[in-house]
Parts: C-alpha cells; sequence; structure tokens
C-alpha cells in the first residue's frame, strides 16, 4: 500500500488542491509566455511587412532625348553648364512623346505628376557622369512619384473612390498602360540608403541618420568608456570603504534608474545654455548620452572586478606586484569579457534613445549629411520619430522600414556582446 493511500481523506483532498494549484501556475506561465511571443511575432511581423515595402521603389522606363539646346546652354559640356541646363523640360518632353494623345494643359500637369520631383536632379546627375550623351536618346529608369508608388504596391485600394485618392482615373490609366508596356517596374531602393532625409518621402533615406548616429556613438563611446572603468577601478581597488564609498555606489545605482529624459534636460542646460556648444550636433548628443550610459558602465565594470577571484591578486602582490601592477596586469586583463559586454549592451541602449535628443536640437528637419560632430545632425530613432509624424502615407513604410535597419544594429550589437562574453569568458 503506497503512502499516499495512507493518507486521510482530507489530506488527499489538500494535496489534490496543491497539485492543481502547481498545474494552474505552470499553465499560467506557458499562457504568460505564448502570449509574450505571440504579441512579438505581430510586431516583428507588422514591421517586416510593412517595412519591407520601403527596400523597392517603383521607377518609369523612359526615352530621353538629351537635347544640347536645352540641356547644354553654353554648348561646352562643362559640369557647370549641364548643371544650370533644363532637364525638367526634357522630361516633359519625354512624357509629351509617350503619351501623345495627351494635349490639354491640365492633362499634361497631371501627367508630369506620375514622376518625382527629383527626377530632374536625377537626369541631372545621370548627364554630369556620362556628358558623351549629348544629343543621344536613352533609357532611363526615373523614379516615380510617392503616390503612384503607393499605388503601383498596392497600398491605395483600386477600387477606392477617386475623391478619396490621390490618383485621378486618368493617372491611373497611364500607370496601367506604362504597366503593359513594361515602362514601370519595382526595383530595389538604393535611394533609402543614400540620400538623407526629405520632404519627399520617395526620396527620403536614412544616410544622413546613420552617420550621425555613428558620430553621436563615437563620442559618447569615448566619453563614457574611460571614464566608467576608471571610476569603477578606483571604487573597487583602491577607494577606502566608508561612509563616503557607500554614498557614491548610492547614487551611482540611483542615476542608472534616472529617466533619460532627465538626462537631455541636463544636457541642453549644461552644454547649450552654459557652454553654448552648437545646437543639434552629434558632439553635444554625444556627450548627453555619456552622462546617461555612465551609470550603468560604472555598475558593469564593478560586477566584472568583482567577479575576478582574490587569489589572483594576492598572488600577484605575493609576487611583488605594486597595487597599480595588480590592477593593469591582471585585474583588469581577466575582467576586460565582462566590461566589454557591459560596454556594448550600453552603447546599444545609447543607440535606441530619443528623448534626450529631442531637448538637444536633434530633431530638427535636416537634409545634408554631417561631415563632422559639429555638424547639425540626426539620429536614427529620431528619424523614425519624424517619419512616424509626418501626414504623407508613402512615410508609413519608410518609417517601418528604418526600424528595421535599427533592430538588425540592435541585435548585431547584442549578438557581438554574446560573442564575446563566450569566446573570451573565464570561469574559476
Amino acid at each position: 500500500m503506497s503512502a499516499f493511500a495512507k493518507t486521510t481523506p482530507e489530506q488527499q483532498k489538500h494535496l489534490a488542491r496543491r497539485h492543481a494549484a502547481s498545474r494552474r501556475f505552470r499553465w499560467y506561465g506557458i499562457a504568460g509566455l505564448a502570449t509574450a511571443l505571440a504579441m512579438l511575432l505581430l510586431l516583428l511581423g507588422t514591421m517586416i511587412v510593412n517595412g519591407s515595402m520601403a527596400f523597392v521603389q517603383t521607377r518609369i522606363l523612359l526615352d530621353v532625348s538629351f537635347d544640347p539646346a536645352l540641356l547644354d546652354p553654353d554648348g561646352n559640356h562643362s559640369e557647370d553648364s549641364l548643371v544650370r541646363g533644363d532637364h525638367r523640360a526634357v522630361l516633359k518632353n519625354a512624357m509629351n512623346a509617350l503619351f501623345p494623345e495627351v494635349r490639354e494643359r491640365t492633362e499634361k500637369m497631371s501627367l508630369y505628376k506620375l514622376l518625382s520631383e527629383g527626377a530632374a536632379h536625377q537626369l541631372q546627375q545621370e548627364l554630369i557622369h556620362h556628358p558623351e550623351w549629348l544629343a543621344t536618346t536613352r533609357k532611363i529608369w526615373l523614379t516615380a512619384a510617392d503616390e503612384v508608388d503607393m499605388w503601383v504596391k498596392g497600398e491605395v485600394p483600386r477600387n477606392q473612390a477617386e475623391s478619396s485618392r490621390h490618383i485621378s482615373d486618368k493617372q491611373a490609366q497611364w500607370i496601367e498602360l506604362l504597366e503593359k508596356n513594361g515602362r514601370l517596374d519595382i526595383q530595389f531602393n538604393w535611394v533609402f540608403f543614400e540620400n538623407g532625409d526629405s520632404r519627399n518621402p520617395e526620396l527620403a533615406g536614412i544616410l544622413g541618420a546613420i552617420k550621425g548616429s555613428t558620430l553621436t556613438l563615437l563620442i559618447t563611446f569615448l566619453v563614457s568608456f574611460p571614464l566608467g572603468v576608471a571610476s569603477a577601478v578606483y571604487l573597487e581597488e583602491f577607494a577606502t570603504k566608508g561612509r563616503w564609498a557607500d554614498f557614491i555606489e548610492v547614487n551611482i545605482n540611483n542615476l542608472a534608474a534616472v529617466p533619460s529624459i532627465v538626462f537631455g534636460l541636463l544636457g541642453l542646460a549644461l552644454y547649450l545654455n552654459v557652454m553654448h556648444l552648437p545646437r543639434s550636433a552629434p558632439l553635444v548628443g554625444g556627450l548627453t548620452l555619456a552622462m546617461m550610459t555612465l551609470p550603468t558602465l560604472v555598475i558593469a565594470t564593478r560586477a566584472s572586478l568583482k567577479a575576478v577571484p582574490d587569489a589572483i591578486r594576492d598572488g600577484a602582490r605575493a609576487l611583488g606586484a605594486s597595487p597599480l601592477q595588480v590592477v593593469l596586469h591582471h585585474v583588469l586583463p581577466l575582467a576586460a569579457p565582462g566590461m566589454l559586454t557591459g560596454t556594448i549592451i550600453s552603447m546599444a541602449r545609447a543607440l535606441g534613445e530619443t528623448a534626450p535628443l529631442l531637448m538637444i536640437g536633434m530633431v530638427a528637419f535636416i537634409m545634408d549629411l554631417p561631415g563632422n560632430v559639429l555638424d547639425p545632425a540626426t539620429v536614427l530613432p529620431v528619424q523614425i520619430f519624424l517619419w512616424a509624424d509626418s501626414p504623407e502615407r508613402a512615410f508609413l513604410e519608410k518609417t517601418s522600414g528604418a526600424t528595421l535597419v535599427l533592430l538588425v544594429f540592435l541585435i548585431a550589437m547584442n549578438a557581438l556582446a554574446v560573442y564575446i562574453r563566450n569566446r573570451v569568458e573565464r570561469r574559476w
């Protein structure tokens, strides 16, 4: 007879309730994990579906006649002369040749709107790189307008009433004709990775934001890493344990939990109002993010130093090493994997921050690419914020596409931190 059979009926009911509670708790945990996983898959799926459309773009094939009378006013094929050419007139001639039946002025204006406002600049750059194209006719793929792009990608229902969409029925007929003649295609969107920001969605890119994020993170690393490591080494290896050390330790832990917007206010007051550093510059952004990441970096470095066994220090001292030699030659090399992991995770957090950078003016509309840390710039999270607030529908897919790029950077940085930890970590 088993021990369970010897129990009284009351005890069996109590055990049954305990086992049922355990099973319910287990299923609650599984349900929670399943819900979190489903939400994560829904979030990633939505972003991938919407964002993947940002990586392709609709283009129109035109037979462009490079008329020297319009494109080379000086007649010497020089770059200055080619820049001053009337490229819009050449594009209008190409569209008129493609649709000779369009004669009324209003219809012609609608026809020209199928092309992006940046098509003339695109044609200008092609001609500057190929001046030998003058007096010839070439087939050129040119960027379509954002509304045409949305129409071709199916983002706008084709059965929608004409009054509630930006593409007229006449334009829809021209687009259908271009598709039938093979003059309209969806191609990889290099503009998204080669341009800075733009008011026109089809011309907007993330290169300026990526450069701004790179320069900002570089300043953050150069400031926070040496300061964080030096502070942690002093507190852990040299500072006398006492009331002041405890006071500093408590405040460092509290600073790590301060909302990031507070550091933005501090950066605004210190770097812009007191030191008068240039607004919207990566230098100011990097210094602000360095203040935010410094407490986390100090905590991670101190944890790595604590993980080094005291026997290492005692052995070094027994061989006559000075306190500085003990730290530099023995403790720091062994603590380096944890320090680097903490640094990379801190940089990843700084890469995704938006709130402190809004306070120092990095939310401005900036088309030019930053050349150094003093030029006006924006960063990738702020660029996503700006596009998400734009009324044009085409910016929605740009927002998702830029978010995917940011996620790739964050996952890569975290994967690098895991790789370094697993590769060089030592266990005692």
